[in-house]
């Protein structure tokens, strides 16, 4: 994608507007142990797959009266449909993402973004194969959205309740820890055997740090490319607080003004520290 045709499918960064905007909150939907919240933002630009935004409750967000308030939360983008509106994918882990999932329609988001670098379209002609763990299936949706072309889908998930999020991907194989629906056993199991089935293809992972060390440690062995989305814990998302520092083999990279997608063949290792939702 580029700035001036995100919606083509290549891979760049879209630039955000300057300043936090508010935007309402036009729908909520659960899906299992998931939150998707949608919000208007007819004045922003569409964005990458792959790109963030900071995000806050624009009401009650922090602790208490005359205390601290929480940090914003960088999410990556679930779908960004025609018409200026945006969806993101919630897992409450914690006060911060609580209070996201609280919100519903009357309700509004603050909002930075879109942010960071996104996804490229596959090289040399290969088929895209998307593959997610968790929350982390979030910016495969808007990529599968954004390439228009038949993509495989590989999910894994820890158990039934979070299996729910295949519910917005259709036709999706589906992996869980527990064998509570599809595969027994890690998402990593069906790359495996969609590699060896296909050699020729491009990866497009995200999800936590062990899964997607398992996906570059794999496509290393195989020689396919994979793009990565990492996670790190982010408190600005414009590369000032240095927060999500992570090394590659040309040096350290800020993931939220160099990332958060990178090619696995920079990274030694996707172990990052300071990963985590």
């Amino acid at each position: 994608m580029t700035a001036s045709s995100p919606a083509t499918g290549a891979a760049d960064r879209v630039r955000a507007p300057f300043g936090v905007r508010t935007a309402p909150v036009t729908a909520r939907d659960v899906h299992g142990a998931y939150t998707v919240l949608a919000c208007a933002d007819p004045t922003g630009p569409r964005p990458c797959a792959g790109q963030f935004y900071m995000l806050a409750a624009a009401a009650r967000w922090g602790a208490g009266e005359d205390e601290r308030p929480y940090l914003p939360r960088a999410l990556s983008v679930l779908r960004a449909p025609e018409g200026g509106e945006l969806r993101f994918l919630i897992e409450d882990v914690g006060p911060g993402t609580e209070r996201l999932c609280e919100l519903g329609p009357g309700d509004a988001l603050s909002l930075v973004g879109p942010l960071g670098v996104g996804f490229r379209e596959p090289r040399d002609g290969r088929r895209a194969v998307l593959a997610g763990g968790g929350v982390g299936i979030a910016p495969l949706a808007i990529l599968s959205d954004q390439l228009r072309a038949h993509t495989t889908v590989l999910l894994g998930f820890r158990d039934g309740a979070h299996a729910a999020g295949a519910e917005l991907f259709p036709g999706a194989r589906v992996a869980t820890d527990d064998g509570a629906a599809g595969h027994r056993g890690p998402v990593t199991d069906l790359l495996a055997q969609e590699l060896d089935a296909d050699p020729l293809a491009e990866v497009y992972a995200c999800g936590p740090p062990p899964m997607l060390e398992a996906v570059r440690a794999l496509c290393e062995l195989r020689g396919v490319p994979a793009q990565l989305a990492l996670e790190s814990g982010m408190a600005c998302g414009f590369g000032a607080c240095f927060g999500c520092v992570v090394p590659t083999r040309d040096g350290y990279v800020r993931l939220c003004v160099d990332g958060p997608v990178l090619d696995a063949g920079r990274l030694q290792t996707a172990l990052v520290p300071g990963a985590g939702h």
